[in-house]
């Protein structure tokens, strides 16, 4: 199997309002969609958000379950300027969890939620290495850290 992602899907408990927050506060546009499902075109593979009942139903497990699910989607950008401009544009709009924060190892990042819960990161990381078309194509090496 390729290391590799093509598409990451958030069942929602309510896909109307999930897809309205993805397409008009964050401002992604769905490339295509029907009543039960939206996909958005990312960086290398697409964001699907469909109804969280129909999504466990169609897989054959317990649709039971929220808090805190240990994945956080990450928007990485080339500088901290970056950073906090989205925070200014988004503080508003959504629930933020962390404010903008420098770690000990550099960088820049804050944390927000959409109305579901999915935790959403922006971050400034000298340690990833993007492309021009702001895809991830590296880490350095962490070991020193």
């Amino acid at each position: 199997m390729e290391p590799r992602i093509s598409v990451l899907t958030i069942g929602a408990q309510n896909q109307p309002a999930l897809r309205e927050f993805y397409e008009n506060v964050l401002g992604w546009h769905p490339i295509a969609s029907n009543k039960d499902i939206v996909f958005f075109k990312l960086n290398g593979l697409l964001l699907s958000i469909c109804n969280k009942e129909m999504l466990a139903d169609f897989i054959g497990v317990d649709p039971k379950g929220n808090g805190f699910r240990c994945v956080t989607i990450g928007y990485n950008v080339s500088t901290k300027e970056e950073v906090i401009d989205l925070y200014e544009m988004l503080k508003n709009k959504v629930i933020i969890l962390k404010e903008p924060t420098e770690p000990p190892f550099g960088g820049l990042f804050f944390y927000f939620s959409d109305p579901e819960g999915n935790i959403l990161e922006v971050a400034y990381n000298s340690f990833i290495t993007l492309d021009t078309q702001m895809n991830a194509i590296g880490h350095l090496p962490i070991n020193q850290l």
